[in-house]
């Protein structure tokens, strides 16, 4: 594998245990920073280890809290950059701030350009980030962007299950192509289920488009938050005489009310990733079965590090 005398990687609190894991794949050691807080609450950041002249790697994904998070990756990369690294790419798996990439009213912020802004300023060289919300965030950066897709990992579990018809379902109108393209690889039919959004966090379901009678369901979205629309969809696919129903996300955000949700809907099971760590709480949903994407970094940060061709991990 790489030598670990040209590569580092690092990673803050926000999920060690999934920078360990890509780091036992590649066959180095984590890094050695310390990543703590003073008395006040503002971080603290010390890069212990040596990386002048390196090809560096900081993991950490921005979920909750995700002011914490984003500032523990800010501060990281430019310690970095001050103890003149050569390289540094931020791994984002989770890229936090990413549901507003757009003027949808008036006077709101586009935070993921913002956000795009502050880590290109912080000193990092490229970004290499999983299942972004919206593909044209890459365009936010000035700096290469490499956006893995979690699709294989997902792929992998759910062709192992035994389905009865399958119809891969979209949440809404935005999520069609992806469901489209899971749902061509699993050799599924496709609905759609047409949602109205009165308020922020909050759905109600309007009409299934598509025949879900009959067929075991999976609903396909990148993320689910507070779960509102995951559970409105599978009461909506039951309501209509689905049979068993399942979800896939990348991002496992579960926030609020989500476990109770899930754990109350018809679903059989929620498939994601690691993306983000869960907390005790989150763990208590009885219905999460929870893949991991380590394999898919390890590999990526090994050919950015090497230089070659990523494309293969695109499909």
């Amino acid at each position: 594998m790489v030598s670990a005398r040209e590569i580092k990687i690092f990673t803050g609190n926000a999920n060690p245990a999934l920078a360990q894991e890509l780091c036992q794949k590649m066959n180095i050691p984590l890094g050695n920073a310390l990543v703590g807080c003073f008395s006040d609450g503002e971080i603290n950041v010390q890069i212990v280890d040596n990386v002048r002249g390196m090809d560096v790697f900081v993991v950490q994904p921005t979920s909750s809290p995700g002011n914490r998070h984003l500032m523990e990756l800010l501060i990281m990369i430019d310690a970095l950059k001050r103890a003149s690294s050569a390289r540094i790419t931020a791994v984002l798996p989770y890229y936090g701030y990413s549901r507003q990439d757009r003027k949808v009213q008036p006077r709101v912020p586009i935070t993921s350009k913002l956000v795009a802004d502050l880590i290109t300023t912080a000193g990092a060289n490229r970004v290499l980030t999983v299942d972004l919300h919206a593909g044209q965030i890459q365009g936010f950066f000035n700096i290469p962007v490499d956006n893995l897709f979690a699709a294989p990992v997902l792929l992998d579990y759910i062709r192992a299950k035994t389905f009865k018809n399958l119809a891969v379902v979209s949440p809404d109108a935005g999520g069609v192509e992806r469901a489209r393209a899971f749902a061509k690889r699993l050799g599924a039919s496709l609905a759609i289920i047409d949602k109205r959004r009165d308020k922020p966090n909050e759905a109600q379901v309007m009409n299934i488009i598509g025949d879900v009678k009959g067929h075991d369901c999976l609903l396909l979205d990148d993320m689910v938050d507070t779960a509102g629309t995951l559970a409105e969809g599978a009461g909506a696919l039951k309501a209509n005489g689905a049979g068993n129903i399942y979800a896939a996300c990348t991002h496992a955000v579960l926030s609020g009310p989500a476990v109770q949700r899930i754990n109350d809907s018809p679903l059989s099971e929620l498939i994601t990733t690691n993306t983000i760590a869960l907390d005790s709480k989150q763990k208590e949903c009885k219905k999460l079965k929870v893949l991991s994407v380590a394999p898919l970094l390890a590999e990526a940060i090994t050919r950015i590090h090497e230089e070659t061709s990523l494309s293969s991990l695109f499909v």
